[in-house]
This record gives structure tokens, sequence and C-alpha cells, in this order.
């Protein structure tokens, strides 16, 4: 009877930890297309467009990314222009990256929190799938504004909270204090990449 209990016991553990490891993401297939939405970052200000991260991110995967960047765009302008950029380009996976202008200009940290949350609620609404990528605060040694975490386990959402401070902090990887050169938007590329295919997106 004993030998039935540990065996009923593991077999649970192993369903436990399967549903663990499962994928957030479902598989893209080269039909599909990821918007990259954001400012200067997702712009590639500091470098060529064709070494933007989107740009850099189509080679990696075989994907349609759409770079939808817009310099110096805070939160607010973001939320007003995503519905369009929505019916436009019908994606599959929309890659957030707002907040650093906001950031950078002082704004209160609860409106820019209520509107990615919005941004957030719109593409699920329209069952396109959420990559949320946070934005430092003006710290040395800041990885992402907390609000992004927060946002994260809201929606159960891929994110990452350190690609973006971490290369803030890598000087050969930057073109001016805020923005990165071919290198460093190479190397973002590569960490959004890889949290894709962790996160089940390319097989």
């Amino acid at each position: 009877m004993r030998e039935y209990i540990r065996i009923f016991l593991i077999t649970c553990l192993a369903f436990i930890l399967a549903g663990c490891d499962s994928p957030k993401l479902n598989a893209l297939s080269s039909s599909d297309i990821v918007v990259a939405f954001g400012d200067s970052l997702t712009v590639g200000v500091g470098t060529n467009e064709e070494y933007s991260y989107p740009s850099r991110l189509a080679e990696l995967s075989g994907i349609n990314v759409i770079n939808s960047g817009v310099s110096g765009e805070t939160t607010s302008e973001g939320l007003v222009r995503l519905p369009k950029v929505i019916e436009e380009h019908n994606p599959s996976v929309l890659i957030l990256l707002e907040g650093g202008n906001d950031i950078l200009q002082n704004k209160d940290y609860s409106q820019i929190e209520q509107n990615i949350d919005k941004m957030i609620q719109i593409a699920l609404g329209w069952g396109i799938e959420v990559v949320l990528i946070g934005v430092p605060e003006k710290s040395l040694f800041s990885n992402s504004a907390p609000f992004y975490n927060d946002l994260a386990e809201k929606y159960d959402l891929v994110f990452d909270s350190n690609l973006i401070g971490g290369l803030m902090r890598s000087p050969s990887k930057k073109s001016d204090s805020i923005h990165f050169n071919q290198e460093g938007y190479s190397e973002m590329a590569e960490g959004v990449y890889e949290l894709l295919s962790n996160n089940g997106a390319f097989n």
C-alpha cells in the first residue's frame, strides 16, 4: 500500500513540474507577425535601422518583426498609438518596451503603470500575446522599475527585468548615455530571442 502511495505522489509531482515547465507562448510560424512596440530603443537610435534590435531579431528568428518604435514617445502617446498599430499589422506577439521617456521626465510611476496596464489590456483583448521588457529607474544599479514586475505578475506575462539595465551599465555597448550602439542592439536582440525561445515561441 505504501508503495502505491509513493508512486502516486511521484506521479503527481511529475505532473506539477511538467506544468511549471510548459511554454507561456504559442510557437510562431513564418506567417506570424511580431510587433516590437516602443520608443527610441526600439527604433534603434545610435545605429542604422538595419542594426536595430527588431531587425536583428527578425534575422535570428526568421519571423516578420515590425519595428514600431517612435523616438521620444511617452506611455500616454503610446497608448493612443497602439490600437492603430494592432489594426494595421494584426500581430501574434507584441513586444512592449515603453516607459523610458516617462522615467527620464520624472513622470509619476502610478500613471506610467496605468498607461502600460491599458496597453497590455488592449493587446490581450485582441488575443495578442504580450512580452514585457522592463526599463530601469534612474539609478546605476537598477534593473527595472518595480511596476514592470507587478504588471508581469498581474497578467502572467513573459517578462525580462534585466536586459535593458544590464546594457545600460555597459559603456562599450552604448552610443550615448541612453542609447545603444550596433553591438548593444545586437545583444539586446539576442536577449529577446532567448526570452522568446525559452518560453516556446521558437522550436
